[in-house]
């Protein structure tokens, strides 16, 4: 999977997945706890390997790619069943941060 997609075009690959199935999209609050589930696993992850609470033996080493591409594909979920065009959000977080937040932080030096 080296092809690089736009947001859009992985949300309409999500969108195709999830239509396959007469369930379709979960309610949202059922969505929330999914993303929720999803962040702790990442959380788990992440303090396992920079932080001081490390996993026991008999727990399985993921990947943190595996971890974020999970949540990130219950987060696209969510945004499509709420019809959220995501690269639209996700440009104006950068220009709200660009804009408002763009002293806020010391520059590198050129």
């Amino acid at each position: 999977m080296s092809e690089n997609k736009m947001l859009v075009d992985l949300q309409k690959d999500v969108d195709l997945y999830i239509n396959q199935f007469k369930e379709g999209y979960f309610p949202p609050m059922e969505m929330l706890a999914r993303l929720t589930e999803e962040l702790g696993e990442l959380s788990r992850e992440i303090q396992h390997k920079y932080g001081t609470k490390k996993k026991k033996n008999t727990e399985v080493d993921k990947e943190l790619a595996e971890e974020m591409g999970d949540f990130f594909f219950v987060l696209i979920c969510l945004a499509n069943a709420e019809g959220i065009d995501l690269q639209e959000s996700l440009q104006k977080v950068l220009n709200k941060y660009n804009t408002r937040d763009k002293d806020r932080w010391t520059k590198k030096e050129d």
